[in-house]
């Protein structure tokens, strides 16, 4: 990992080597080696032209986006993950887009995306990419608060197996599903084999998973410490969604100890942030934990973007980058004009007029990513001219 984050900047241009250490990062929960390293690696390949390396790269970069809360970011990239798929012929299993979809709530997306590739993906013995999976079920039942469907789906990590990535992310989903689920000893053995790792670790973003793991599996003040340092060392990270789920769980765990001032601070704080990410699942669990205390989570005013379609927010997002209409086209495989009309349904949606206006409104509001080639044709559903 030093060796690659060195190099980075003096220009890495073994490809196939950047993905390995890039994805070796969030083994040892380093996020901002994860972040260099994943962008880097969508630079060297879109500079070498790399067109069958670019899907994975990008696909990297959609994973940190989703773990740094940035989701509205994520779903622009997993649109041109489509995009380029469709136009190189080449089929990838879904990974940025299961991940982004567990993380937003969307059930039925989560499902479908995993039934239709997970027989594919362990036939090619892509076991990563089967604790992808499985992590992502899991984090998606304990958004719905469905804590026995969350166990199920980490079953398999009571094999002994090598836990890398998302199969670290699982056992704390693990810990949390089974300690919700009534299952004490299996908590206590999940958080065993997670904390293995994360005292090793030593990063924020680790030893914040592991304080709030911890809570789950104790009581009293020792449970309320664990939750306080969970809070404080996931707030110096930048893992915007881990943290407010800390502060979902201590406000959970001080409304059940009858400290309902207290849990009300943790759980509107949750809320606030688990809307603005667009994580509507955990976003809709603190809000039931609200409403039994007589109180309703705050309405937030809406944001720049909202009523952008899913391709307007790829092209907000390229514009907030300081890309050209013309450079939008190619990357989005649409023609310029195409970029110009899009643009300007958006200022009239956003009511602005000019592009300099459109970078410093709020970042846009996350649709959820597009499927399939995001070029339409004359007559088409959203009426834009031909962009092929």
């Amino acid at each position: 990992m030093r060796a690659f984050c060195d190099e980075a900047d003096a220009g890495v241009e073994e490809l196939r080597w950047l993905w390995l250490a890039g994805t070796t990062a969030p083994d040892l929960w380093d996020y901002r080696s994860w972040e260099r390293l994943a962008t880097h690696h969508v630079e060297q390949a879109r500079a070498a032209g790399a067109l069958t390396t670019l899907p994975l790269a990008v696909t990297s970069r959609v994973a940190v986006h989703v773990v740094l809360g940035e989701l509205a970011e994520a779903a622009a990239l997993v649109g041109e993950i489509d995009v380029l798929a469709e136009a190189i012929g080449v089929g990838l299993a879904p990974y940025g887009a299961v991940m982004l979809a567990a993380w937003q709530g969307r059930e039925e997306e989560t499902s479908a995306m995993v039934a239709a590739t997970r027989a594919e993906v362990l036939a090619r013995g892509e076991g990563a990419g089967a604790q992808i999976y499985a992590w992502a079920e899991a984090l998606l039942g304990n958004s719905l608060g469905r804590y026995a469907d969350a166990v199920a789906a980490t079953d398999l990590v009571e094999q002994e197996q090598l836990l890398v990535g998302a199969g670290l992310w699982m056992m704390a989903e693990r810990v949390e599903a089974t300690a919700r689920n009534g299952q004490p000893d299996e908590a206590a053995q999940a958080f065993r084999r997670l904390s293995a790792h994360t005292r090793v670790s030593g990063t924020e973003w680790a030893l914040g998973i592991e304080a709030r793991c911890r809570a789950l599996v104790t009581e009293g003040s020792v449970a309320e410490d664990n939750y306080v340092e969970s809070v404080e060392r996931l707030g110096r990270s930048r893992v915007r969604g881990e943290l407010a789920r800390a502060h979902l769980l201590y406000g959970e765990w001080l409304r059940r100890n009858r400290r309902r001032q207290a849990a009300r601070e943790q759980l509107r704080t949750a809320h606030d942030l688990f809307t603005e990410m667009g994580m509507d699942a955990f976003a809709r669990r603190a809000q039931r934990e609200l409403l039994p205390g007589g109180e309703l989570p705050r309405r937030h005013a809406a944001e720049g973007g909202a009523e952008l379609t899913a391709q307007e927010v790829q092209i907000a997002w390229l514009v907030r980058e300081g890309l050209s209409n013309a450079e939008i086209g190619t990357r989005l495989f649409l023609s310029p004009r195409t970029v110009e009309w899009h643009l300007g349904k958006m200022f009239g949606k956003l009511g602005i007029t000019s592009r300099k206006q459109l970078r410093t409104l709020p970042r846009p509001a996350c649709p959820g990513p597009v499927r399939g080639p995001t070029g339409v044709t004359p007559g088409s559903e959203d009426g834009s001219p031909g962009s092929r």
